[in-house]
């Protein structure tokens, strides 16, 4: 690809000096270098672009320009980083050059002579610096380019690279470094035949009618109670955190149902339940609980806290009455009978999530069995947000409460880096089942998937993908749906046997947006001089996910004391 067809003519017509008619911006040439970094970043959806199309700027017939001379030397600091030195010969830099100046020439304007006039010598020396700098962003660019189609390493983020850095000599070759994170090279398991366990349940009607309850009592209507915690009680509670006699935590006006365990971000409390039922209004009760084994802490890893929790408000919910209008407004059912199979539905759709979900963690356990490549901290750092996103989108569309969403996101936050390590090696390995096989997903396949989003969350599908797209969810999205095609084919070769449902304690749970020993310390943020391209990216996938999580708590506080007072066993 031409230089010339990927920087605009220097100088314009009117322009009196170098400085208004030459200098090429410097967020312009950052720009352009960033737009050949993503030509390396190709993530699980994407293929490398063709450097070999013709230039439909070109005002030549010519035939196309000849790929650089380059020199690339690739180093492997690990498994899924590459250090890759590009040095680029002098003969490209000057057919660069004399293309820049050729380009230049018929507008060029040197004072004592009418613009396109003036010799090329000094044309050449008025405006080498401007021409220095563009021919050593289009060589870069190019540079990038030809390496992203030339080598053997898919990348999977973008390249961290430092443009400014890049010294273009008077002699010699220009040379310069990029960083990148790629997908690992590994022998393929055997993932045809695998001998996996899936769960088969059948819904009794009195499970069914017990999950109606659950449900009903986001419509009841809750009343303030003076006596004793009760076991179906909604309570209103401060909780205090100690490591000894230091307070490391604290969190007011926390609602929650009674139930056997409150789950944190960074820990839980067990047997809060036996805690807090037969307490009165205004009563403090001790307590303790259990930090993460795997907080980024090593010092509170398994720690136990002391826990000081006042009780501030005690409610009690009164179930409706099951009316014809009733039924009409929740869901436009006929019947206690449509709405008790509606509620079937919904049980059987989280049945195939649960079921899907260990499936895939066999399937994983099995064709990670020999991944032992290590993974970079700041790959896992980056990637820990978009695991959470990831989950997210796959509990949003198999119906799942937002308290629900909370418990799980609670649950996967107790050891991140090594959920998220675990999901990286499986998504590498379903992503080469998944090319060796040609599975990929069609834009309707996409549409059909935000449609059910949206009937879940029961808002528009244009609102889904807004937000969607606002925080760079759709790749997340279309990698979703390419591993489930993925799981599905391993499932098609695999030998199943049945195994019944066995009962969990996450019903017995309710999830609270805290972390008890206290907030997680945050890195020091690099001097401005120093934030690389990267750096923004990961803080802002960062940002997404948090926000998004924040999303879910927000919409579950806006439905008040309906989802709260249901959440213990929705979670």
């Amino acid at each position: 690809m031409s230089p010339e067809a990927e920087h605009d003519d220097p100088l314009e017509e009117g322009h009196d000096t170098p400085a208004e008619g030459h200098d090429t911006p410097a967020d312009e040439r950052q720009e352009s270098i960033e737009d050949a970094g993503q030509s390396l970043a190709v993530t699980t959806d994407e293929t490398l672009p063709q450097v070999d199309e013709v230039d439909p700027d070109s005002e030549s017939d010519d035939d196309e320009e000849p790929l650089l001379s380059i020199e690339v030397k690739v180093s492997e600091p690990s498994a899924c980083e590459r250090h890759v030195v590009v040095s680029v010969s002098r003969d490209d830099i000057e057919r660069y050059k004399d293309n820049a100046f050729e380009e230049l020439m018929p507008t060029a304007q040197v004072p004592g002579f009418r613009p396109g006039h003036a010799p090329r010598k000094l044309v050449e020396k008025r405006f080498r610096g401007d021409v220095d700098d563009q021919v050593k962003g289009s060589l870069v660019m190019d540079a990038m380019t030809q390496v992203s189609d030339q080598q053997d390493f898919s990348a999977i983020s973008e390249p961290e690279f430092d443009f400014d850095a890049v010294q273009l000599d008077d002699e010699g070759p220009l040379v310069f470094e990029f960083k990148v994170e790629v997908r690992p090279e590994f022998e393929m398991p055997d993932w045809q035949g695998l001998k996996l366990n899936r769960v088969s349940h059948e819904y009794s009607d009195k499970e069914v009618q017990d999950r109606t309850q659950v449900l009903l009592q986001r419509y009841g209507t809750l009343e303030s109670h003076d006596g004793p915690v009760q076991q179906e009680d909604l309570i209103t509670i401060d909780i205090v955190c100690s490591d000894g006699d230091e307070e490391i935590s604290r969190l007011e006006g926390s609602r929650c149902p009674v139930r056997p365990k409150l789950v944190f971000r960074d820990g839980e409390i067990d047997g809060f339940d036996k805690l807090v039922i037969g307490a009165s209004l205004n009563s403090t009760l001790k307590g303790s609980a259990t930090v993460s084994e795997s907080h980024q802490d090593e010092a509170l890893q398994g720690k136990s806290l002391d826990v000081a929790i006042t009780i501030s408000q005690i409610e009690r919910n009164s179930l409706p009455e099951l009316t014809g209008k009733f039924l009409g407004e929740v869901g436009d059912f006929e019947s206690i009978e449509e709405m008790h199979d509606a509620v079937r539905e919904e049980l059987q759709r989280q049945l195939e999530y649960h079921r899907d979900q260990q499936i895939r963690g066999q399937i994983t356990d099995l064709l990670t069995e020999s991944a032992d490549w290590e993974l970079p901290p700041a790959l896992l750092q980056r990637q820990a947000q978009r695991e959470l996103q990831r989950s997210i989108l796959e509990l949003q569309s198999s119906g799942f409460s937002n308290d629900e969403i909370r418990m799980y996101m609670n649950r996967i936050q107790h050891d991140l880096q090594g959920n998220t390590a675990r999901a990286l090696k499986e998504h590498f390995i379903l992503e080469r089942i998944a090319e060796d096989n040609d599975l990929d997903v069609s834009p309707e396949e996409l549409d059909l998937h935000i449609e059910l989003l949206a009937r879940q969350q029961n808002v528009s599908s244009r609102r889904i993908r807004a937000r969607l797209e606002k925080q760079g969810d759709m790749d997340a999205l279309r990698n979703q749906v390419i591993e489930r095609k993925a799981i599905g084919l391993i499932n098609e070769n695999a030998d199943f046997t049945d195994v019944p449902l066995e009962e969990t304690t996450e019903e017995e749970s309710f999830a609270i947006s805290h972390d008890i020993a206290g907030e997680p310390p945050v890195l020091e943020a690099p001097q401005a001089d120093d934030v690389t391209e990267t750096e923004v990216q990961e803080s802002e996938a960062e940002t997404s996910a948090t926000e998004e999580v924040t999303e879910i708590e927000a919409e579950a506080e806006e439905s008040g004391t309906d989802d709260e007072s249901e959440s213990g066993d929705d979670s």
